[in-house]
């Protein structure tokens, strides 16, 4: 079952503004403890706005993706000084290239998920409100672009149902005529895309989108919550920010593994770097908490 997320209901700049954070530090920190720190904590949102379809999809899609991408490291790169044994193509095989696909592979799947949450929060209309006047040709595109992939997947199992019930299932019969209803199928969706394509930009130039003095309606409003939450924002990115110019988050991986891993000055860094990160966990669950402890009055 879904849960309901109260940081979806602040406004848009503060949800931009995190997950603007969130991944600039997640592909910029490659120290050990903020890779894992970044991973656990999209894992966890994910896991709070989708439930057991996270799980799934991160066992059937990430976990081995991450392996393959730990693997494919010390199989292509050969530096580093701690060599553990030799390929069968005489080339050495070391600790760190090991450390580093790993660390590769942590990073790129806390990326993916990240933008997973990310488009399940910032919807199009959010998008559209925060760049549609600075930008209204790319943001239109851009929200067109994030709104596809969800709505193509939903109309092609409306379209396979619809012609499985009229006898022709993609899984049954022969593999030419199994092909050949794939190939319908798959007609059907590249003549609707374009026709829905062109409906929305028709519908978008009759309203005058993007021309000057066109006002726009908008249901979002800044309050002293938003305004809050920016601040917490910045302290959190700012903090983290200077701790990476400092080098109190740094790590390099070649020739030797070595970095900031112990000490106060460090460890402020990752917790305020973990804060940051937690930030719409920790606010759905005071929600929580606060409406069961309602319900418990009433």
């Amino acid at each position: 079952m879904r849960n309901r997320d109260s940081f979806s209901g602040f406004h848009p700049v503060v949800n931009f503004l995190y997950f603007g954070l969130v991944l600039a530090f997640t592909m910029v920190l490659m120290h050990p403890v903020s890779l894992l720190i970044s991973l656990v904590s999209a894992l966890s949102y994910a896991v709070y706005l989708n439930g057991k379809k996270a799980v799934r999809f991160s066992l059937m899609y990430l976990m081995p993706m991450m392996l393959m991408a730990a693997i494919v490291n010390p199989a292509f790169q050969h530096e580093g000084v701690t060599i553990l044994t030799y390929l069968p193509s005489g080339n050495p095989l070391t600790l760190e290239s090991i450390a580093y696909g790993v660390a590769a592979a942590i990073l790129l799947a806390a990326v993916i998920t990240w933008f997973s949450c990310y488009t399940a929060i910032m919807t199009s209309d959010k998008f559209v409100y925060l760049f549609g006047r600075i930008i209204p040709a790319l943001s239109l595109v851009l929200s067109m672009t994030l709104r596809f992939v969800p709505r193509f997947q939903a109309q092609f199992r409306t379209v396979n149902e619809a012609q499985r019930c009229i006898g022709r299932d993609s899984t049954q019969g022969s593999l030419f005529q199994r092909i050949r209803i794939a190939v319908t199928v798959f007609s059907i969706m590249v003549t609707w895309s374009l026709e829905n394509a062109i409906e929305t930009a028709d519908s978008m130039k009759s309203r005058g989108y993007g021309l000057p003095g066109r006002t726009a309606f908008s249901i979002y409003r800044w309050d002293e919550r938003d305004r809050r939450a920016v601040i917490w924002l910045c302290f959190c990115g700012g903090y983290v920010f200077c701790g990476w110019l400092a080098g109190g988050l740094d790590w390099q991986y070649y020739p030797r593994m070595q970095g900031a891993l112990t000490g106060r000055f460090s460890a402020s860094f990752q917790l305020v770097y973990l804060a940051l990160c937690m930030t719409p966990v920790i606010l759905n669950r005071w929600e929580d908490r606060k409406w069961k402890h309602l319900q418990y009055e009433i």
